[in-house]
Parts: C-alpha cells; sequence; structure tokens
C-alpha cells in the first residue's frame, strides 16, 4: 500500500501544490516553519478523517481563504483509491473514488497510515485520553465495526450523562435500565476490541523495544485487566457494573466506569513509564509502540501502512536514526526533517524540498 501523489490547495500554508511520492523513502526536508508537516498532516487526514494535530478543522484552511481542498491517489492490493475532501468553515466533504461519503467509518480501510512526531510523547506522558485516542484511531482503521460501536457508545454515554443531571430521581432510576442495556452492547465491542488490539501490540512494541535499544531495556504493553471474557460475558458484566453504581453516578452526574474510562499500562523495565521514565526512554517508547502498530496492520491485513515520521531524525541519536530506517525496509515511508542528508545513509531516497509553501523543484 503506498501513496502516489497529494494534492494540495489553500491547505494550511500551500496555496497550490502536488507531491509526487515513491513506494520506498520519501524525505520532505527544508527549514522550519515551511510546511512540511503540513503535508504529513494532510496525508493523514485523507486517510483517517482526523488530524493528528488538531481538531478544529477550520484551521486547516489557508488564512484568508473560504476552503480548502486535499486528494491523494493511492494504491493497494485492491488497486488504485482516489480520495478527496473539501473542508470549509460549516463542515467537509469526503469523496472516496468520486463517491460522496457520508459517515467517516466508509472512509477507514481504503488506506492504512501511522503517524508518529515528536507530540506522540504525549501517548506515554499524558494522561488515558490519549491512549484511548491511539487505541481508537489505530483500532478504527482496521475494523469500521469498532468505529461504528464506538460513536453509537459515546452518544449513548452522553445521553445518559444528561439523564443523570435530572433532577426528577424516580425518572433517572426508572430510565437508566433502558439506556444501559444499549450502552453496554456498545461497550462490549469496544472493550473486548481494544483488549484484543493490546494482545496483538504488546509483544511487537517490546520487540521493537528491543530493537531499538539493543536489548537494554525491556517495554510492556498491557491493557487494564478489568475487561476479561467475549462480548456477551463483557456485556453482562458491564450492566451489573453499571447498575450497582447508581447512586454514585447520581451524586457525581456522570457515568465513572465504562471503557471510556480505559487506560493501557506501560512500563520499561518494570517501572511506571508516565511517572518515571526520562525524556529519552519515552521517546523510545512511543517510537516502539508506532512500529508495533505498523506491524499490526501488515498482520491484519496483509500490507504495510503508510509510515509517516514527522521531525523525528533530529530528536534521536544517530545509531537510532540507523535503526529506524532500517525499520521501513517493504514500506512506504514519509519523514519530514531539516536536512536531507541525516537519514539517506546510502539509501535510494525520494528528496522533496519544501519552501514556503512550494515544492523546490
Amino acid at each position: 500500500m503506498y501513496i502516489k501523489n497529494l494534492v494540495l490547495k489553500n491547505f494550511r500554508n500551500y496555496a497550490g501544490e502536488k507531491l509526487e511520492f515513491s513506494r520506498g523513502l520519501n524525505v520532505l526536508f527544508g527549514k522550519n516553519a515551511q510546511g512540511k508537516t503540513n503535508c504529513a498532516e494532510a496525508v493523514f487526514y485523507l486517510c483517517t478523517g482526523t488530524s493528528p494535530r488538531t481538531r478544529r478543522e477550520k484551521q486547516l484552511i489557508r488564512h484568508g481563504e473560504d476552503f480548502a481542498d486535499i486528494s491523494c491517489l493511492c494504491e493497494g492490493r485492491y488497486g488504485e483509491v482516489e480520495i478527496s475532501a473539501r473542508i470549509t468553515e460549516s463542515g467537509r466533504e469526503v469523496r472516496v473514488n468520486g463517491n460522496k461519503i457520508t459517515r467517516n467509518a466508509d472512509l477507514m480501510g481504503n488506506v492504512f497510515a501511522v503517524f508518529f512526531s515528536p507530540q506522540e510523547l504525549r501517548l506515554i506522558q499524558d494522561g488515558p485520553d490519549e491512549r484511548r485516542r491511539f487505541l481508537n484511531v489505530s483500532i478504527s482503521q482496521l475494523s469500521r465495526p469498532y468505529y461504528v460501536a464506538l460513536s453509537r457508545y459515546n452518544k449513548i454515554l452522553e445521553q445518559r450523562n444528561n439523564l443523570l443531571k435530572n433532577r426528577d430521581l424516580d425518572l433517572v432510576y426508572d430510565t437508566l435500565p433502558v439506556w444501559d442495556a444499549q450502552l453496554c452492547k456498545y461497550a462490549a465491542i469496544v472493550a473486548k476490541s481494544r483488549t484484543d488490539y493490546a494482545a496483538r501490540l504488546s509483544p511487537l512494541a517490546a520487540e521493537a523495544h528491543a530493537y531499538l535499544t539493543d536489548g537494554q531495556e525491556q517495554l510492556v504493553v498491557s491493557p487494564e485487566k478489568k475487561y476479561k471474557g467475549d462480548e456477551q460475558e463483557l456485556e453482562k458484566r458491564l450492566f451489573d457494573e453499571l447498575s450497582n453504581n447508581y447512586d454514585r453516578d447520581i451524586r457525581l452526574g456522570y457515568t465513572a466506569s465504562g471503557p471510556h474510562r480505559d487506560d493501557l499500562d506501560i512500563t520499561i523495565n518494570g517501572v511506571d513509564a508516565k511517572n518515571f521514565a526520562s525524556q529519552g526512554q519515552t521517546r523510545t517508547a512511543a517510537l516502539s509502540i508506532k512500529l508495533a502498530e505498523v506491524n499490526v496492520f501488515k498482520d491484519a491485513c496483509g500490507e504495510y501502512p503508510v509510515l509517516i515520521l514527522d521531525d523525528v531524525m533530529s530528536e534521536l541519536d544517530l545509531p537510532r536514526r540507523k535503526k529506524l530506517v532500517g525499520r521501513t525496509d517493504g514500506l512506504q515511508t514519509i519523514i519530514t526533517c531539516t536536512h536531507a542528508e541525516r537519514v539517506l545513509y546510502g539509501r535510494e531516497v525520494n528528496k522533496i524540498m519544501i519552501e514556503g509553501g512550494s515544492v523546490k523543484r
């Protein structure tokens, strides 16, 4: 699976530009603040329907313009796919092979992508929200049913939380079981999918981390152990958990248990990474998890995703840069950096110089 080209119009700092990519290593280089990361962001947006940098889509529109257009031509095992998006102040319109899609779920799975930047350190350092977001974006690319279940779960959860704030307690107690029956159906799908995904990810992350650290450190990624069993067992357990905590949830005014409170446990040499890992350890652990994600996609789908590495090389020492580049064999990789020579190491590379929102040929 690889992206042949990317077309940008009024996207971020680009007035209009087209980039051609090779199947292998592509290096977008140039001075800081020229638009390299914007290209990487556009690629990931077209693959997933989400930006890795902002949740406010109007920020993607070039200053002074009313819209942004982005598109890419991709090729995978099922042939060519063209994906395009028009982003306006009021929303967006996404098309796959010219056909307008009305659900983001229909975008998932056309082209897979894994994105890593220095901001991904939040995966280790920040709270559970970041780790859930990582799981949601990654699993949704592999499973449309997961994305649909997650969307429905979040909508019902919002309605349940609104009900909990109602002061008519008789109404609340009478209505909660109705919402919970629906909520737990989707919660079980979400919880089981995350547990299965973590089981796939964990050994691959441990192997990637051992490779990057020359076996000096051991990384363990594991889900919380509270959600075990098949979907029917989980659905019943979640329903019982909610039922037993009506008083607590009413007092708090929100739902205090369920997959929306999930987390991943991440340790390095048996020590909690969030609280005790150094900056260098955190960076290597986050990168290892992303490299593991690449292989999860390969194992699940039979082909590699597009790997996007944004401004990663400046954060690594020379041996780890070389090791990282060594892991890109056989898959399309898009790297942004200030100096292309830092990532060449004798390899055949498609170099693209970016200056002021333009490709310098």
